[in-house]
């Protein structure tokens, strides 16, 4: 296994994403390895590289790391994301499953029926205007971070779920002014600048392809 990070996925946003935008932030170069067969991804499988037989998978450290929050955890400890003590990290922690649970019905939009898309949508919004974003309103109002006083990953994965619901409810931040502003400083950090930039590794929202591709290799998971 080379020195460098590697990234086995799909070439969308999944599960992966949150793991891109990690690394960008971290100033990480990576690569990609796209899986666009059901045979490459069951010879990951047959080959020991898919510890419980799913992706994301990233090679890093000389490791083969699976499972989304394991890899993310890594990486934010690595590169100083993750908190000053114990109890930083457990608000990290709180705040990014809240994200989390608003990505997950993100995540699975593009999947849905087209009967069943509007439904879906609803709950996003609601969840995230209800139960998400008032959280982190006031995390945000007497703080430019969400947890302690310098950027965790946890402000990374409020910045990358709010430019997604924008695609989705391009007026969804409307009434949270704390977080409008939290955007425009997270956009104006460098490495994240460039990562937003045209070209960069950041995916694209999901489309037909897209879809199609991941329905076709993990087909054992859609019969």
């Amino acid at each position: 296994m080379s020195g460098k990070v590697v990234l086995y996925y799909f070439n969308g946003r999944g599960r992966m994403e949150p793991i891109r935008w990690l690394l960008a932030v971290a100033g990480v170069e990576f690569e990609e390895v796209y899986v666009t067969t059901r045979e490459q991804f069951l010879k990951l499988g047959d080959d020991g590289a898919l510890l419980f037989h799913q992706l994301p998978l990233v090679e890093m450290d000389g490791m083969k790391l699976v499972q989304t929050k394991a890899i993310l955890n890594y990486v934010a400890g690595k590169y100083n994301l993750y908190g000053k003590d114990i109890k930083e990290r457990v608000m990290i922690d709180m705040y990014s499953e809240g994200i989390r649970d608003i990505m997950e019905l993100v995540l699975y939009l593009p999947f849905l029926p087209d009967d069943q898309k509007q439904g879906q949508l609803d709950k996003i919004q609601t969840k995230a205007v209800k139960c998400g974003f008032p959280a982190y309103e006031k995390a945000l109002a007497h703080s430019q971070y969400l947890v302690g006083n310098q950027l965790s990953c946890a402000d990374v994965h409020l910045l990358e779920v709010t430019l997604m619901l924008e695609e989705l409810f391009p007026t969804i931040l409307s009434t949270f002014p704390k977080i409008q502003e939290f955007q425009k400083r997270m956009k104006a950090i460098p490495a994240i600048s460039k990562f937003l930039q045209p070209g960069s590794q950041r995916k694209p929202p999901p489309d037909e392809v897209y879809v199609k591709t991941v329905k076709k290799i993990l087909s054992h998971l859609f019969e």
